[in-house]
């Protein structure tokens, strides 16, 4: 915990990102879903039994970045992320996480959405 803690606050915004890399295909990536607007794919470090994020192609650094233009883009996200959570089983339920910001625990500066299940989830989450 204390890594991604010091991930997060050293994180940069700007620039490219490992997710801009996987969206052009530059490094591999266990993508499950794609369209024009977004894919998905299977999370390096699993925090669940299922853990998988959800990435717009269109550079957003983070939420609190996103504007009015991107609502419907932000909605798709969320429509996908409930597609692709029924497709991996999680009938039982699961979560959504977006981190925003250092103290949020963001660390890759392009948005993303977590999604966790597969078992019993605490609260809170932090």
């Amino acid at each position: 915990m204390a890594d991604e803690i010091a991930k997060a606050q050293s994180a940069q915004a700007g620039g490219d990102t490992i997710f801009g890399k996987i969206i052009r295909k530059e490094i591999p990536a266990k993508i499950f879903y794609e369209d024009e607007q977004c894919l998905a794919f299977h999370d390096v470090a699993p925090q669940s039994p299922t853990h998988f994020l959800v990435i717009p192609k269109k550079p957003i650094a983070q939420l609190s970045k996103a504007e009015e233009a991107d609502a419907a883009l932000l909605g798709h996200l969320m429509i996908v992320a409930k597609k692709c959570a029924e497709e991996m089983g999680l009938s039982k339920g699961y979560r959504l996480i977006v981190n925003e910001g250092p103290d949020g625990g963001q660390t890759v500066y392009h948005l993303h959405i977590h999604i966790l299940g597969g078992r019993q989830l605490g609260w809170p989450p932090g």
